[in-house]
């Protein structure tokens, strides 16, 4: 499948289309793709890559955009993965601001990481059989969280820091404190 969408969006990118992805009212997600004529010379784009870089990705942002913005809020250890989240997060189907305001919460990446997330590079606070689970890179450890929210949120319609509280966190008031990163994040 996902050398499918990869053959398709290449096609896409030769044929020089635009790929949008909304959100409605109801948080569902969907995509636009708007097929248009593109001279790459004229429009100064040396490259599929850049090209792609070009696109919106995300409510008006392109993925270049989309990363900066995330960069800004994110610091110490996972200062500069705006883009990875980013990526993971559009591939599959998760919002990434939210994605990355539980990460914030989750973690305190927006000052000084917490133990789980520079030692075990958790950083969704991710617990398994015997205890949080432990990560071999901060790349596995981010896409295993997205993989998460996923497989057992946004599948599953729960797709907001309100719908997400109850199976979440035991604390009532923890998606006002997601809620908070998303409105500091889409306000830089």
């Amino acid at each position: 499948m996902k050398k499918y969408l990869l053959k398709m969006i290449g096609i896409m990118l030769i044929l020089g289309a635009f790929i949008n992805i909304y959100k409605e009212n109801n948080n569902k997600h969907y995509i636009e793709i708007t097929v248009t004529q593109i001279n790459l010379a004229s429009a100064n784009i040396r490259n599929e890559e850049e090209m792609r870089a070009k696109m919106v990705v995300y409510e008006g942002l392109t993925l270049n955009e989309l990363s900066e913005k995330l960069d800004k809020v994110l610091k110490s250890d996972l200062a500069g993965y705006g883009r990875y989240i980013s990526e993971v997060s559009l591939e599959r189907n998760v919002d990434p601001i939210v994605a990355t305001s539980i990460l914030l919460h989750e973690t305190g990446c927006m000052w000084k990481c917490s133990y789980l997330a520079r030692v075990k590079y958790n950083v969704g606070g991710m617990r398994g059989r015997n205890g949080y689970m432990k990560f071999d890179s901060m790349e596995e450890g981010i896409r295993a969280f997205v993989g998460n929210l996923q497989k057992n949120y946004y599948e599953k319609g729960l797709t907001t820091p309100e719908l997400m509280n109850k199976k979440y966190a035991e604390n009532p008031n923890w998606h006002k404190n997601v809620n908070y990163y998303v409105k500091l994040i889409k306000a830089s």
